[in-house]
């Protein structure tokens, strides 16, 4: 599609100044941390194709895009996914958004990957007066060393651990809890080109349990099967995966959930400290209007990517109708976060798929 050279408050970056924007972002860690590998894996690695935006008067205001937020969008339109930095210290710089109509359609839904906790609750503010804001909360938690004194029991005889390969990608993607917006295609050249690791059966070749390096610098995805539970997989695929990421020149982080104790146990026993809340967001307007697909409303979400219902999470669902002096807020649960331990079977990972909108865009 075509790329849009600059919005009403924003530019498009020409990726030569992508090195000196690193620099301006460290000055922002641990906050913005994603942002900031995101860019440095873009540029060391081309994991995929983003369009980097920044404030026309940056970096006096410290806010910066990039479209697409993650790797599927809705009719093959990457503006309606987004993600967003701005240090909470200058969080006012996010009203620029507000009224930035070029980039952004608020008329139609918008997808945010997962983003500061203060820049939603800014956006929420100006949102909530016309659409619904479902919330997917978790914490960022980043590992500064590595606690190397961990002892781990060894592997059983019959597994063990290599690196993973071309043959495991659609697997890895079927199981993977929020497929819905990463497509299958990412997960191939993630295994080309980052550090991903899977116990292995060694009669069988049977893959037991994995973890990938993500786009974002993160700890992307770590999955055991069923059959292979309690057995210690799943903190030596951090540990291990946490050491190729530091040697990789990468600070590693995690996303868990609030209430996934077992997964900040797992990492804090590594050396893993929470540094901010974060949350990943589906905005739709109250009233959104799709050619193809007719009128839909605040709980039919047409062609954009649907976050599937499970049990074993927590979302805040905000829904605000523009009406002087009511509110109302509902609670709801949806799916399993990135970067914690996800024990599904085969089946349930199929079950979860029949959730997906199928009118998700051709992904570029």
């Amino acid at each position: 599609m075509e790329i849009i050279p600059e919005g009403k408050h924003f530019r498009l970056v020409h990726e030569s100044e992508l090195p000196e924007i690193l620099v301006t972002l460290e000055r922002y860690l641990p906050e913005s941390l994603k942002f900031h590998q995101t860019i440095k894996t873009y540029l060391n690695d081309r994991i995929w194709d983003f369009k980097f935006y920044v404030a026309k008067d940056w970096p006096d205001k410290p806010i910066i895009l990039h479209f697409p937020g993650c790797t599927l969008a809705p009719h093959n339109n990457i503006y309606q996914t987004l993600g967003i930095f701005c240090p909470s210290a200058h969080i006012e710089h996010v009203d620029m958004l507000r009224t930035e109509d070029v980039l952004i359609d608020w008329q139609k839904p918008m997808y945010l990957n997962f983003t500061h906790i203060a820049i939603m609750n800014r956006l929420d503010d100006f949102y909530s007066k016309f659409g619904v804001m479902e919330r997917l909360s978790g914490d960022i938690y980043v590992c500064n060393k590595l606690n190397a004194d961990l002892e781990l029991e060894p592997l059983p005889e019959d597994a063990e651990m290599r690196l993973l390969n071309l043959d495991n990608v659609q697997g890895i993607h079927d199981l993977y809890p929020a497929n819905e917006i990463e497509c299958v295609q990412l997960f191939d050249i993630l295994v080309r080109k980052l550090p991903g690791l899977g116990i292995f059966r060694k009669e069988t070749g049977e893959l037991a349990a994995w973890m990938v390096h993500s786009y974002y610098g993160a700890m992307f995805s770590m999955q055991t099967r069923p059959d292979f539970r309690r057995m210690g997989y799943g903190i030596r695929l951090a540990k291990s995966l946490t050491q190729l990421v530091i040697e990789r020149g990468y600070t590693p982080f995690v996303v868990i959930r609030p209430g996934n104790d077992a997964s900040r146990s797992l990492y804090t026993k590594l050396g893993y400290e929470k540094a901010f809340e974060t949350c990943r967001v589906r905005m739709t307007p109250d009233c959104y209007e799709d050619s193809t697909v007719g009128t839909i409303s605040n709980t039919s979400y047409g062609k954009f990517p649907p976050l599937p219902q499970g049990d074993c999470v927590v979302v805040t669902k905000l829904r605000r109708k523009h009406v002087p002096g009511e509110s109302q807020t509902v609670d709801e649960g949806i799916e399993d976060m990135l970067a914690e331990k996800c024990d599904i079977s085969g089946d349930e990972a199929r079950e979860r798929k029949t959730t997906t909108d199928e009118g998700i865009g051709e992904d570029k």
